[in-house]
């Protein structure tokens, strides 16, 4: 009866990890989420809706879906909150206080996605303003400023998730002081700061890598790629990559490779970091444009869109072109989920599923997000990423957050 039991437990947590969203392209980074068992095609009318909330605050963040729940940020008046909804109702748990509103002529709001961990919610303020909250009613424990540590707002706000590693919550400020930072995630007081690297900050969220016997974080700039090491913030390499206007998507890491993208006609590059930390550059070119809807690693391909050549697949060792489609679908976001990609175009808001191949386009199902927001500005569009989570797809379009049901079931 107790191996029974034991057995139970396992089940049960693996199915509680599957569906946990806890953070900006999940646990790992990688945006694949490990849901099985979905729908491989749509009807004409798209996946069935289970529940539409009108009153998700303005912004453009995303959200993190853990245990049941769902956490994102929005504005409401002239705050920005972190706001808890029941993932399966769709009714709003509790909301707390982030920071001042962000003004911006792109739109109003806060940009980044909290990251959930320990029953703890870790948001960050369109200001810079790090809060931590916590899970089940969203008391505050802490909270931090970027400016406070050197950080200045870059234009269009601070917009990375916070990332967890061990006890430490990692952020990135930008300034003399120092690129990145980490928190106590328990007490919020400041562990190292990236004194031997100084760029500012951008839009892109790090990530976390084992490499070299050493805990990795590797962030992009506007300026350079680099990598330090999470226990104390030690440079450990780093290598130009100069962009324009701003850089977004958040780096690729597999097997000692790296692999950053950028748009305004900047490109991609990919290095190899070797066994002493010092870098081989493998290739540098423009066939992948990615200004921010993302770019998803899958069994040696690389699937983004492209400023340059529209919806791209490339080969990631050599960022060789594999396909481009251009004309089935305009500029949008990635999210991959059981063999499937979940592509949202910005502009209309149609949402598209297609088969995860590296040998051409291939189109399962596609619907318009609707209704759509009366209050976004006009110079913005959708550009909360999608993720699927416990079977379902989440959607939104400013203060409309939206929940579809694309299970096999």
């Amino acid at each position: 009866m107790i191996r029974i039991a034991f057995l139970s437990s396992l089940i049960a947590l693996s199915s509680a990890s599957a569906a946990d969203w806890p953070t900006f392209r999940g646990a790992d980074r990688t945006d694949i989420s490990a849901e099985t068992g979905l729908l491989k095609t749509w009807p004409a009318e798209g996946p069935k809706r289970v529940w539409l909330n009108d009153s998700a605050g303005l912004g453009y963040s995303g959200y993190s879906i853990v245990g049941g729940t769902l956490y994102t940020l929005g504005a409401r008046d002239a705050v920005e909150y972190v706001i808890a909804i029941d993932a399966a109702t769709g009714k709003e748990k509790w909301s707390a206080e982030a920071g001042a509103l962000l003004t911006n002529g792109w739109g109003d709001g806060p940009r980044s996605t909290p990251t959930v961990d320990g029953g703890k919610v870790y948001a960050l303020s369109g200001k810079g303003i790090l809060v931590c909250l916590n899970a089940a009613d969203g008391k505050e424990q802490w909270r931090a400023s970027m400016i406070d540590i050197g950080g200045k707002v870059p234009g269009w706000g601070y917009c990375e998730s916070p990332l967890i590693v061990g006890d430490l919550v990692v952020v990135t400020p930008g300034g003399a002081q120092g690129t990145l930072a980490a928190f106590d995630k328990s007490t919020g007081m400041k562990a190292w700061q990236s004194e031997g690297w100084t760029d500012g900050a951008q839009y892109a969220s790090a990530i976390a890598v084992d490499h070299n016997s050493v805990k990795q974080i590797i962030q992009l700039t506007m300026q350079s790629i680099a990598g330090v090491n999470a226990a104390n913030g030690e440079v450990l390499w780093r290598t130009e990559f100069p962009g324009k206007t701003a850089v977004i998507p958040t780096p690729i890491f597999s097997e000692g490779q790296v692999f950053v993208a950028a748009g305004y006609g900047v490109g991609c590059k990919s290095v190899k970091i070797r066994p002493d930390n010092s870098l081989e550059e493998l290739y540098a070119n423009t066939n992948m444009v990615n200004h921010h809807g993302g770019v998803i690693l899958h069994q040696g391909h690389l699937y983004g869109y492209s400023d340059k050549g529209g919806w791209t697949c490339l080969d990631f060792k050599t960022g060789a072109v594999k396909w481009q489609e251009n004309k089935a679908l305009r500029k949008g976001s990635i999210h991959f989920a059981d063999g499937m990609f979940y592509l949202l175009e910005e502009k209309t808001g149609v949402v598209v599923l297609i088969e995860a191949s590296p040998e051409a386009w291939k189109e399962k199902g596609r619907f318009t997000l609707t209704p759509q927001t009366a209050q976004r500005n006009p110079k913005g569009m959708i550009w909360t990423h999608p993720v699927v989570s416990g079977g379902k797809l989440f959607l939104r379009d400013q203060e409309l957050l939206f929940c579809f049901d694309v299970s096999g079931k």
